[in-house]
């Protein structure tokens, strides 16, 4: 069993940065893939980035590539979202998640955090 709780979100200007963490319970954290969505008003959860076991391997949407980056600490438990040029359409609440590597990627990972949200403002 993993649990997952996020930190970092909050009000940024369009053009900020904010970095998302993710603190992992559970001492298998190291051999999970972890993975953030965000969903929006209105829209469905969708894929922004995940991260295999040992970071060397990444996938991001499209609408984040160059933007955003994620990265891990095994030592510490945590994945981190670090979100440059932030822009109005990023608003949503941010979620982590952990599982299989494929599944992450494939959109379907074990678990869920509770997410923070993201707000940018024109």
């Amino acid at each position: 069993q993993v649990q997952l709780v996020e930190s970092g979100g909050g009000l940024v200007q369009a053009g900020g940065s904010l970095r998302l963490s993710c603190a992992a319970s559970g001492r298998t954290f190291s051999t999970y893939g972890m993975g953030w969505f965000r969903q929006a008003p209105g829209k469905e959860r969708e894929f922004v980035a995940a991260i295999n076991w040992g970071g060397s391997s990444t996938r991001y949407a499209d609408s984040v590539k160059v933007r955003f980056t994620i990265s891990r600490d095994n030592a510490k438990n945590t994945v981190y979202l670090q979100m440059n040029s932030l822009k109005p359409e990023d608003t949503a609440l941010y979620y982590c998640a952990a599982g299989d590597y494929i599944m992450v990627v494939s959109k379907r990972p074990t678990y869920w955090g509770q997410g923070t949200q993201v707000t940018v403002s024109p």
